[in-house]
């Protein structure tokens, strides 16, 4: 009985522990901070503070396309420079990503308003060769 009374201290600080540890995992899973739930769609994380898609590769957004309008203004042979990210068939708008609907129909995922692309160039993880592109293309950041 006496070693009992001993270690029932710690072993109560331990649950303790645990059961905070585990509260806060779920909070920064809820903000979109610990995996891909949350406000994130599966297709979009973030990567070393900026946005990226599930190979890592860097997304960005384009200056000539109207915040908010629901339109890209990158199609035909831009998009072949700088791929849309596109929405699959079933995915549903989440917190500040929306979908929207490209001139040829299909649908892109864009952020806080601006439609996300890749670029073609970017050929590994991490890659951020097209940020400030002709002034106009900017990493997305979250």
């Amino acid at each position: 009985m006496a070693r009992f009374c001993r270690t029932a201290p710690f072993a109560r600080a331990g649950a303790l522990a645990l059961a905070c540890s585990a509260v806060l995992l779920a909070a920064c899973s809820s903000m979109g901070m610990g995996s891909s739930s949350g406000n994130m769609p599966p297709t979009v994380k973030v990567t070393n503070g900026a946005l990226s898609d599930p190979q890592g590769l860097t997304l960005y957004v384009f200056d000539r396309d109207n915040v908010g309008a629901g339109v890209s203004a990158c199609n035909g042979a831009c998009a072949k420079n700088w791929p849309p990210l596109l929405a699959q068939p079933g995915t549903s708008p989440s917190g500040d990503f929306t979908i929207i609907t490209r001139e040829d129909g299909s649908k892109q995922w864009a952020y806080r308003g601006r439609p996300l692309y890749r670029f073609a160039k970017d050929a590994s993880p991490g890659d951020r060769a097209g940020d400030n592109f002709n002034n106009v293309w900017h990493v997305a950041t979250p």
